[in-house]
């Protein structure tokens, strides 16, 4: 174990969170748009992870060699950005699965408006979707749930492209 993640470098680990956060989001966005499934207020939160991890990343790979110190800084933004997002991954879960309230917003806490021409715009804009709902279940896990496994993956992946930088460049210090 320890001499695989000897190996895992910071460009490996870049490259990594590209081909993982890549598909991820994706396919996030095929389910939206190809398959119909209309992400809810939170949904869109936790895509901003991917937002900022990737090009993140792609720094992280293109400056390795040339700027390691850079390359560092943004396989940590990286690691950061998806450890948040496993906390709010799991939040959204929680919210879904009833242990704690969710947005007043997209979680059934909305006031409906008596003023007719508010309501009217209200219908027009669409309907809210609620994020104490799941539209969607795999293994038990929703989209959610399984976004906070998978930024947990990306953070623990460029954790380690980390450690190898830090145990190359800072044991010299």
């Amino acid at each position: 174990m320890q001499d695989i993640i000897g190996r895992i470098g910071m460009r490996k680990a870049a490259l990594g969170v590209l081909a993982l956060a890549g598909a991820t989001i994706l396919a996030a966005l095929a389910y939206e748009h190809i398959g119909g499934y209309v992400p809810c207020e939170l949904c869109y939160r936790q895509r901003w992870a991917y937002y900022i991890g990737i090009p993140a990343a792609l720094v992280a790979a293109l400056f390795v060699r040339s700027r390691p110190a850079l390359a560092a800084g943004a396989l940590a933004v990286v690691g950061m950005a998806f450890l948040l997002n496993t906390g709010l991954g799991i939040h959204h879960a929680g919210v879904e699965w009833g242990w704690w309230p969710g947005p007043a917003g997209c979680s059934g806490g909305v006031q409906v408006s008596t003023d007719t021409g508010a309501l009217i715009e209200s219908l027009r804009n669409g309907q809210t979707v609620r994020c104490d709902e799941p539209a969607f279940r795999f293994l038990g896990l929703s989209f959610a749930g399984w976004n906070a496994v998978i930024s947990l993956g990306l953070a623990v992946l460029a954790g380690l492209g980390l450690q190898r930088f830090a145990r190359r460049h800072l044991a010299a210090v």
